[in-house]
Protein backbone atom coordinates (compact mmCIF):
# COMPACT_ATOMS: atom_id res chain seq x y z
CA UNK A 1 0.00 0.00 0.00
CA UNK A 2 0.89 3.52 -1.15
CA UNK A 3 2.05 5.26 2.09
CA UNK A 4 0.20 8.92 2.76
CA UNK A 5 2.54 12.10 1.85
CA UNK A 6 3.49 13.98 5.05
CA UNK A 7 1.98 17.28 5.80
CA UNK A 8 3.83 19.76 6.79
CA UNK A 9 2.92 22.73 8.45
CA UNK A 10 1.64 26.11 6.85
CA UNK A 11 -1.21 27.99 5.56
CA UNK A 12 -2.03 28.70 1.97
CA UNK A 13 -5.20 30.68 0.53
CA UNK A 14 -5.26 30.54 -3.42
CA UNK A 15 -7.47 33.12 -5.37
CA UNK A 16 -8.64 32.40 -8.51
CA UNK A 17 -12.29 32.61 -10.61
CA UNK A 18 -11.96 29.56 -12.17
CA UNK A 19 -13.54 27.47 -9.98
CA UNK A 20 -11.88 24.05 -11.55
CA UNK A 21 -8.82 25.29 -10.79
CA UNK A 22 -9.62 26.34 -7.07
CA UNK A 23 -10.69 22.56 -7.08
CA UNK A 24 -7.95 21.39 -8.56
CA UNK A 25 -5.17 23.12 -6.81
CA UNK A 26 -6.75 22.65 -3.42
CA UNK A 27 -7.07 18.31 -3.29
CA UNK A 28 -3.80 18.12 -4.50
CA UNK A 29 -2.30 20.54 -2.04
CA UNK A 30 -4.10 19.24 0.72
CA UNK A 31 -2.12 15.98 0.58
CA UNK A 32 1.13 17.84 1.65
CA UNK A 33 -0.41 21.15 3.52
CA UNK A 34 -2.50 21.03 6.69
CA UNK A 35 -4.91 24.33 5.52
CA UNK A 36 -5.21 24.88 2.11
CA UNK A 37 -8.03 27.73 1.61
CA UNK A 38 -9.76 29.28 -1.52
CA UNK A 39 -11.53 32.37 -2.98
CA UNK A 40 -13.15 32.63 -5.74
CA UNK A 41 -13.32 36.82 -5.43
CA UNK A 42 -10.93 38.50 -4.79
CA UNK A 43 -12.35 41.39 -3.14
CA UNK A 44 -12.99 39.07 -0.58
CA UNK A 45 -8.74 38.63 0.26
CA UNK A 46 -9.41 40.68 3.45
CA UNK A 47 -11.99 38.94 4.57
CA UNK A 48 -9.84 35.68 4.20
CA UNK A 49 -7.30 37.23 6.08
CA UNK A 50 -9.42 38.22 8.84
CA UNK A 51 -10.77 34.83 9.42
CA UNK A 52 -7.89 32.65 8.88
CA UNK A 53 -3.79 32.39 9.41
CA UNK A 54 -2.41 32.96 5.98
CA UNK A 55 1.14 32.36 5.30
CA UNK A 56 1.27 32.04 1.33
CA UNK A 57 -1.02 32.93 -1.51
CA UNK A 58 -1.15 31.69 -4.23
CA UNK A 59 -3.17 34.32 -6.62
CA UNK A 60 -4.24 34.93 -10.32
CA UNK A 61 -2.76 36.82 -12.44
CA UNK A 62 -6.14 37.86 -14.77
CA UNK A 63 -10.11 38.12 -13.67
CA UNK A 64 -11.31 39.56 -16.20
CA UNK A 65 -12.45 37.76 -19.27
CA UNK A 66 -10.14 39.01 -22.46
CA UNK A 67 -7.59 40.04 -20.22
CA UNK A 68 -4.11 38.58 -20.14
CA UNK A 69 -1.77 41.60 -19.35
CA UNK A 70 -1.80 40.55 -15.75
CA UNK A 71 -3.27 44.17 -14.17
CA UNK A 72 -5.41 42.72 -12.23
CA UNK A 73 -3.38 40.48 -10.57
CA UNK A 74 -0.41 43.49 -9.60
CA UNK A 75 -3.45 45.29 -8.48
CA UNK A 76 -4.60 42.71 -5.90
CA UNK A 77 -0.98 42.01 -5.05
CA UNK A 78 -0.53 46.18 -3.54
CA UNK A 79 -4.09 45.27 -1.77
CA UNK A 80 -2.75 42.01 0.29
CA UNK A 81 0.74 43.45 0.80
CA UNK A 82 -1.01 46.54 1.85
CA UNK A 83 -2.80 43.89 4.12
CA UNK A 84 0.34 42.20 5.04
CA UNK A 85 3.56 43.00 4.12
CA UNK A 86 5.54 39.95 4.97
CA UNK A 87 2.90 37.51 3.10
CA UNK A 88 4.13 35.24 0.41
CA UNK A 89 2.43 35.64 -2.63
CA UNK A 90 3.06 33.53 -5.82
CA UNK A 91 1.40 34.03 -9.09
CA UNK A 92 -0.23 32.10 -11.14
CA UNK A 93 -1.22 32.64 -14.92
CA UNK A 94 -1.54 30.47 -18.12
CA UNK A 95 0.73 32.58 -20.27
CA UNK A 96 3.84 31.91 -19.12
CA UNK A 97 5.19 35.38 -20.13
CA UNK A 98 9.05 36.11 -18.70
CA UNK A 99 8.27 39.71 -19.01
CA UNK A 100 6.03 39.47 -16.76
CA UNK A 101 7.30 37.22 -14.36
CA UNK A 102 10.47 39.85 -13.81
CA UNK A 103 7.30 42.40 -13.23
CA UNK A 104 5.51 40.43 -10.72
CA UNK A 105 8.90 39.79 -8.71
CA UNK A 106 9.88 43.43 -8.96
CA UNK A 107 5.89 44.52 -8.03
CA UNK A 108 6.68 42.24 -4.37
CA UNK A 109 5.48 38.68 -5.79
CA UNK A 110 8.42 35.60 -4.66
CA UNK A 111 7.37 33.26 -7.64
CA UNK A 112 5.64 32.34 -10.53
CA UNK A 113 4.06 29.49 -11.85
CA UNK A 114 2.17 28.88 -15.00
CA UNK A 115 -0.86 26.78 -16.09
CA UNK A 116 -1.62 24.14 -16.08
CA UNK A 117 1.07 23.07 -13.90
CA UNK A 118 3.45 20.10 -13.08
CA UNK A 119 2.41 18.44 -9.68
CA UNK A 120 6.37 18.36 -8.84
CA UNK A 121 7.21 21.77 -10.13
CA UNK A 122 4.34 23.25 -8.49
CA UNK A 123 4.67 21.55 -5.11
CA UNK A 124 8.33 22.34 -5.18
CA UNK A 125 7.38 26.21 -5.08
CA UNK A 126 5.50 25.77 -2.84
CA UNK A 127 7.64 23.68 -0.40
CA UNK A 128 10.32 26.34 -1.17
CA UNK A 129 7.73 29.56 -0.08
CA UNK A 130 6.37 27.49 3.15
CA UNK A 131 10.06 26.90 4.23
CA UNK A 132 10.52 30.78 3.99
CA UNK A 133 7.31 31.24 5.41
CA UNK A 134 7.99 29.21 8.42
CA UNK A 135 11.38 30.77 8.58
CA UNK A 136 10.18 34.18 8.95
CA UNK A 137 7.21 33.09 11.44
CA UNK A 138 9.94 30.84 13.89
CA UNK A 139 11.70 34.75 13.75
CA UNK A 140 9.40 36.87 14.67
CA UNK A 141 8.34 34.64 17.67
CA UNK A 142 11.63 34.10 18.79
CA UNK A 143 11.65 38.41 18.70
CA UNK A 144 8.36 38.36 20.18
CA UNK A 145 9.83 36.26 22.87
CA UNK A 146 13.12 37.66 23.92
CA UNK A 147 10.62 41.27 23.82
CA UNK A 148 8.68 39.57 26.28
CA UNK A 149 11.48 38.40 28.23
CA UNK A 150 13.22 41.89 28.14
CA UNK A 151 9.70 43.69 29.06
CA UNK A 152 9.49 41.09 31.83
CA UNK A 153 13.27 41.37 33.19
CA UNK A 154 12.61 44.84 33.15
CA UNK A 155 9.36 44.64 35.26
CA UNK A 156 11.51 42.47 37.70
CA UNK A 157 14.25 44.95 38.13
CA UNK A 158 12.10 47.77 38.63
CA UNK A 159 12.19 47.27 42.35
CA UNK A 160 15.81 47.90 42.17
CA UNK A 161 16.07 51.03 43.78
CA UNK A 162 17.28 53.27 46.74
CA UNK A 163 19.19 56.35 47.41
CA UNK A 164 20.85 55.08 50.26
CA UNK A 165 25.09 55.42 50.06
CA UNK A 166 25.39 52.12 50.66
CA UNK A 167 23.13 51.29 47.69
CA UNK A 168 24.10 53.93 45.12
CA UNK A 169 28.37 52.63 45.78
CA UNK A 170 27.43 48.88 45.06
CA UNK A 171 24.77 49.88 41.78
CA UNK A 172 27.64 52.40 40.66
CA UNK A 173 30.26 49.24 40.65
CA UNK A 174 27.47 47.32 39.00
CA UNK A 175 27.26 49.64 36.14
CA UNK A 176 31.27 49.73 35.84
CA UNK A 177 31.50 45.90 35.53
CA UNK A 178 27.78 45.58 33.53
CA UNK A 179 29.36 45.61 30.33
CA UNK A 180 32.32 43.46 30.85
CA UNK A 181 32.11 39.55 30.90
CA UNK A 182 33.94 39.98 34.51
CA UNK A 183 32.78 36.84 37.09
CA UNK A 184 30.65 38.54 39.75
CA UNK A 185 30.19 37.10 43.22
CA UNK A 186 27.31 38.49 45.15
CA UNK A 187 27.36 38.51 48.83
CA UNK A 188 24.92 39.25 51.58
CA UNK A 189 22.54 38.53 53.85
CA UNK A 190 18.98 36.91 52.65
CA UNK A 191 16.75 39.36 51.11
CA UNK A 192 19.13 41.79 49.97
CA UNK A 193 18.38 41.42 46.32
CA UNK A 194 21.01 39.31 45.08
CA UNK A 195 19.11 38.24 42.70
CA UNK A 196 17.44 41.45 41.09
CA UNK A 197 21.47 42.99 41.12
CA UNK A 198 21.96 39.30 39.19
CA UNK A 199 19.30 40.28 36.83
CA UNK A 200 20.14 44.11 36.61
CA UNK A 201 23.69 43.34 35.53
CA UNK A 202 22.61 41.03 32.79
CA UNK A 203 19.98 43.36 31.43
CA UNK A 204 22.88 46.18 31.25
CA UNK A 205 25.34 44.25 29.61
CA UNK A 206 26.03 43.53 26.13
CA UNK A 207 24.68 39.87 26.25
CA UNK A 208 20.71 41.23 26.98
CA UNK A 209 19.50 39.32 23.85
CA UNK A 210 20.48 36.15 25.23
CA UNK A 211 18.77 34.69 28.39
CA UNK A 212 20.03 34.90 32.14
CA UNK A 213 19.55 31.13 33.00
CA UNK A 214 19.15 31.01 37.14
CA UNK A 215 19.85 28.00 39.20
CA UNK A 216 19.12 27.59 42.36
CA UNK A 217 21.63 25.31 44.61
CA UNK A 218 19.84 25.28 47.52
CA UNK A 219 16.60 24.15 45.98
CA UNK A 220 18.34 21.17 44.56
CA UNK A 221 19.83 18.37 46.03
CA UNK A 222 23.02 16.96 45.49
CA UNK A 223 22.30 14.24 43.15
CA UNK A 224 20.60 16.57 41.03
CA UNK A 225 22.68 19.73 40.58
CA UNK A 226 25.03 18.03 38.15
CA UNK A 227 22.03 17.02 35.91
CA UNK A 228 20.73 20.30 36.13
CA UNK A 229 24.18 22.40 35.59
CA UNK A 230 25.09 20.49 33.03
CA UNK A 231 22.54 18.10 31.72
CA UNK A 232 22.55 14.27 30.70
CA UNK A 233 22.26 11.96 28.54
CA UNK A 234 19.32 9.49 27.82
CA UNK A 235 19.73 6.16 29.84
CA UNK A 236 23.04 7.85 31.88
CA UNK A 237 20.97 7.11 35.18
CA UNK A 238 17.80 5.70 36.09
CA UNK A 239 15.48 8.39 35.77
CA UNK A 240 16.70 9.93 32.41
CA UNK A 241 14.21 8.50 30.10
CA UNK A 242 14.82 11.22 27.65
CA UNK A 243 18.15 13.79 26.65
CA UNK A 244 18.21 16.46 28.65
CA UNK A 245 20.20 19.76 28.11
CA UNK A 246 21.72 21.64 31.22
CA UNK A 247 21.84 25.24 32.65
CA UNK A 248 24.80 25.89 31.31
CA UNK A 249 24.31 24.60 27.60
CA UNK A 250 21.15 27.18 28.03
CA UNK A 251 22.76 29.81 29.13
CA UNK A 252 25.01 30.21 25.61
CA UNK A 253 25.89 33.38 24.97
CA UNK A 254 24.08 34.71 27.71
CA UNK A 255 24.57 34.72 31.22
CA UNK A 256 24.08 31.82 34.09
CA UNK A 257 23.22 32.59 37.51
CA UNK A 258 24.39 30.31 40.35
CA UNK A 259 22.41 31.47 43.31
CA UNK A 260 23.24 29.92 46.73
CA UNK A 261 26.55 28.78 45.06
CA UNK A 262 27.41 27.49 48.54
CA UNK A 263 25.47 24.36 48.19
CA UNK A 264 27.50 22.98 45.42
CA UNK A 265 29.28 20.02 45.97
CA UNK A 266 32.89 19.38 45.79
CA UNK A 267 32.50 17.14 42.99
CA UNK A 268 30.64 19.49 41.02
CA UNK A 269 32.35 22.44 42.14
CA UNK A 270 35.79 20.43 40.34
CA UNK A 271 33.29 20.39 37.19
CA UNK A 272 31.92 23.94 37.49
CA UNK A 273 35.84 24.78 37.42
CA UNK A 274 36.91 23.37 34.61
CA UNK A 275 34.19 24.14 32.96
CA UNK A 276 34.86 27.79 33.40
CA UNK A 277 38.54 27.21 32.70
CA UNK A 278 37.71 25.33 29.42
CA UNK A 279 34.64 26.96 28.11
CA UNK A 280 33.40 22.86 27.62
CA UNK A 281 32.13 20.35 29.51
CA UNK A 282 29.94 16.99 28.62
CA UNK A 283 26.85 16.24 29.37
CA UNK A 284 26.30 13.41 32.03
CA UNK A 285 26.85 10.29 30.25
CA UNK A 286 28.76 11.53 27.27
CA UNK A 287 32.18 11.98 26.37
CA UNK A 288 31.03 14.71 23.68
CA UNK A 289 32.35 17.99 24.80
CA UNK A 290 30.48 20.83 24.29
CA UNK A 291 31.90 24.64 23.58
CA UNK A 292 30.13 27.13 25.60
CA UNK A 293 30.35 30.93 25.87
CA UNK A 294 28.54 32.63 29.31
CA UNK A 295 29.17 34.93 32.16
CA UNK A 296 29.00 33.74 35.32
CA UNK A 297 27.03 35.48 38.24
CA UNK A 298 27.21 33.83 41.26
CA UNK A 299 25.32 34.72 44.77
CA UNK A 300 25.58 33.41 48.81
CA UNK A 301 25.01 34.08 51.87
CA UNK A 302 27.36 31.48 53.05
CA UNK A 303 31.05 32.42 54.35
CA UNK A 304 33.01 31.16 51.25
CA UNK A 305 36.12 32.10 53.06
CA UNK A 306 35.76 30.43 55.93
CA UNK A 307 34.35 27.23 53.94
CA UNK A 308 37.70 27.44 51.83
CA UNK A 309 39.53 26.73 55.12
CA UNK A 310 37.39 23.90 56.42
CA UNK A 311 37.86 22.95 53.11
CA UNK A 312 33.75 22.78 52.03
CA UNK A 313 34.45 25.15 49.07
CA UNK A 314 37.33 25.21 46.57
CA UNK A 315 39.99 28.11 47.07
CA UNK A 316 40.93 28.29 42.91
CA UNK A 317 37.07 28.37 42.11
CA UNK A 318 36.66 31.22 44.62
CA UNK A 319 38.80 32.76 42.75
CA UNK A 320 38.04 32.26 39.39
CA UNK A 321 34.44 33.27 40.24
CA UNK A 322 34.63 36.36 42.01
CA UNK A 323 36.44 38.81 39.51
CA UNK A 324 34.40 41.43 41.14
CA UNK A 325 33.00 40.80 45.07
CA UNK A 326 29.87 42.57 46.13
CA UNK A 327 27.87 42.66 49.15
CA UNK A 328 24.69 43.48 49.05
CA UNK A 329 23.94 46.24 51.80
CA UNK A 330 21.09 45.03 54.58
CA UNK A 331 17.99 46.94 54.70
CA UNK A 332 18.88 48.01 58.15
CA UNK A 333 21.72 49.45 56.70
CA UNK A 334 19.82 51.43 54.12
CA UNK A 335 16.83 52.33 56.37
CA UNK A 336 17.06 55.80 54.93
CA UNK A 337 15.78 54.18 51.59
CA UNK A 338 12.19 52.75 53.48
CA UNK A 339 10.31 55.50 52.21
CA UNK A 340 11.02 54.75 48.56
CA UNK A 341 10.75 51.32 48.43
CA UNK A 342 7.53 51.23 50.65
CA UNK A 343 6.30 54.14 47.76
CA UNK A 344 7.00 51.22 45.26
CA UNK A 345 5.27 48.47 46.85
CA UNK A 346 2.36 50.02 48.06
CA UNK A 347 1.74 51.57 44.58
CA UNK A 348 2.61 47.74 43.54
CA UNK A 349 -0.45 46.47 46.12
CA UNK A 350 -2.70 48.77 46.20
CA UNK A 351 -3.49 47.96 42.44
CA UNK A 352 -3.11 44.00 42.49
CA UNK A 353 -5.57 44.22 45.30
CA UNK A 354 -7.80 47.03 44.37
CA UNK A 355 -7.11 49.48 47.61
CA UNK A 356 -6.26 52.64 45.40
CA UNK A 357 -7.57 54.89 48.11
CA UNK A 358 -4.91 53.21 50.92
CA UNK A 359 -2.46 55.50 52.33
CA UNK A 360 0.12 56.02 54.94
CA UNK A 361 1.55 58.98 56.97
CA UNK A 362 5.12 60.30 57.42
CA UNK A 363 4.95 59.72 61.03
CA UNK A 364 4.43 56.09 60.29
CA UNK A 365 6.54 55.43 57.67
CA UNK A 366 8.95 56.86 60.31
CA UNK A 367 8.31 54.28 62.42
CA UNK A 368 8.70 51.69 59.86
CA UNK A 369 12.26 53.05 59.73
CA UNK A 370 12.84 52.42 63.24
CA UNK A 371 11.78 49.03 63.01
CA UNK A 372 14.50 45.79 62.49
CA UNK A 373 14.19 44.03 59.60
CA UNK A 374 16.13 41.21 59.62
CA UNK A 375 14.62 39.71 56.38
CA UNK A 376 15.81 42.71 54.56
CA UNK A 377 13.92 43.48 51.75
CA UNK A 378 11.77 40.33 51.27
CA UNK A 379 10.67 40.46 54.19
CA UNK A 380 9.74 44.24 53.80
CA UNK A 381 7.99 43.47 50.73
CA UNK A 382 5.74 41.05 52.24
CA UNK A 383 5.22 42.94 55.55
CA UNK A 384 3.33 45.88 52.73
CA UNK A 385 1.46 43.35 50.68
CA UNK A 386 0.23 41.55 54.14
CA UNK A 387 -0.49 45.16 55.52
CA UNK A 388 -2.39 46.01 52.01
CA UNK A 389 -4.31 42.67 52.01
CA UNK A 390 -5.99 42.75 55.86
CA UNK A 391 -6.09 46.66 55.55
CA UNK A 392 -9.67 47.35 56.86
CA UNK A 393 -9.32 51.32 56.06
CA UNK A 394 -7.84 53.75 53.88
CA UNK A 395 -4.62 54.77 56.19
CA UNK A 396 -1.97 52.17 56.89
CA UNK A 397 -0.17 52.56 60.65
CA UNK A 398 2.91 50.94 61.37
CA UNK A 399 1.49 47.96 63.35
CA UNK A 400 -0.15 46.75 60.07
CA UNK A 401 3.19 45.76 58.85
CA UNK A 402 3.98 43.79 61.83
CA UNK A 403 3.60 40.11 62.25
CA UNK A 404 0.18 39.83 64.80
CA UNK A 405 1.96 36.53 66.05
CA UNK A 406 5.56 38.38 66.63
CA UNK A 407 6.98 41.40 67.97
CA UNK A 408 10.51 40.92 66.53
CA UNK A 409 10.11 43.70 64.14
CA UNK A 410 9.85 46.40 66.23
CA UNK A 411 12.91 44.89 68.52
CA UNK A 412 16.03 47.25 68.49
CA UNK A 413 18.27 46.13 66.32
CA UNK A 414 20.45 43.34 67.66
CA UNK A 415 23.60 45.19 67.41
CA UNK A 416 22.52 48.64 68.29
CA UNK A 417 23.67 49.95 72.18
CA UNK A 418 21.97 53.34 71.55
CA UNK A 419 19.53 54.30 74.19
CA UNK A 420 16.80 56.01 72.55
CA UNK A 421 16.50 53.51 69.63
CA UNK A 422 16.18 50.88 72.29
CA UNK A 423 13.80 53.00 74.56
CA UNK A 424 11.62 53.78 71.44
CA UNK A 425 11.38 50.10 70.51
CA UNK A 426 10.27 49.06 73.88
CA UNK A 427 7.74 51.39 73.94
CA UNK A 428 6.01 50.75 71.04
CA UNK A 429 6.47 46.91 71.66
CA UNK A 430 4.59 47.48 74.46
CA UNK A 431 1.74 49.74 73.63
CA UNK A 432 1.38 47.23 70.87
CA UNK A 433 1.02 44.40 73.08
CA UNK A 434 -1.29 46.17 75.03
CA UNK A 435 -3.14 47.57 72.03
CA UNK A 436 -2.51 50.85 72.85
CA UNK A 437 -3.63 50.92 76.25
CA UNK A 438 -1.32 53.60 78.07
CA UNK A 439 -1.96 52.42 81.55
CA UNK A 440 -1.26 48.79 81.07
CA UNK A 441 1.57 49.64 78.58
CA UNK A 442 2.90 51.87 81.68
CA UNK A 443 3.05 49.44 84.21
CA UNK A 444 4.56 47.00 81.51
CA UNK A 445 7.58 49.01 81.40
CA UNK A 446 7.63 50.24 84.75
CA UNK A 447 7.11 53.78 84.70
CA UNK A 448 4.27 55.93 85.36
CA UNK A 449 1.11 57.44 83.01
CA UNK A 450 2.68 60.52 83.21
CA UNK A 451 6.23 59.59 82.37
CA UNK A 452 4.57 57.37 79.88
CA UNK A 453 2.95 60.47 77.75
CA UNK A 454 5.90 62.47 77.82
CA UNK A 455 7.71 60.07 75.55
CA UNK A 456 5.59 59.09 73.67
CA UNK A 457 5.08 62.89 72.25
CA UNK A 458 8.71 62.78 72.79
CA UNK A 459 9.06 60.68 69.79
CA UNK A 460 6.42 61.51 68.18
CA UNK A 461 4.37 57.90 68.76
CA UNK A 462 1.11 59.04 69.67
Amino acid sequence: MESLPTQQDGNILIVDDDAGILTSAQLFLKQYFKKVYVELNPEKIQSQFNKNVIDIVLLDMNFQKGKNDGEDGFKYLQKILEIKPDILVIFMTAYGDIDMAVKALKKGAIDFVTKPWKNEKFLTTLETANKLALSRRQLEELKNTRQYQSDQEAKETEGFIGLAPSFLKVKDAMDKISSTDAGVLLLGQNGTGKGLAAKYIHQNSDRNNRPMITIDMGALTESLIESELFGHEKGSFTDASQQKKGRLELAHKGTLFLDEIGNLSLKAQAKLLSVLQNQKFSRLGSNKEIDIDVRLICATNMPLYEMVEQGTFRQDLLYRINTVELVMPSLNDRLTDIPLLLEYYLAQFKARYNKKKLNISTKEVAKLQRFNWPGNIREFQHATERAVILADQDHLSASDFQNANSFSNNSPKSDSLNLKEMEIAFIEKAMQIHQGNITHAAKELGIDRLALHRRLEKYGLQ
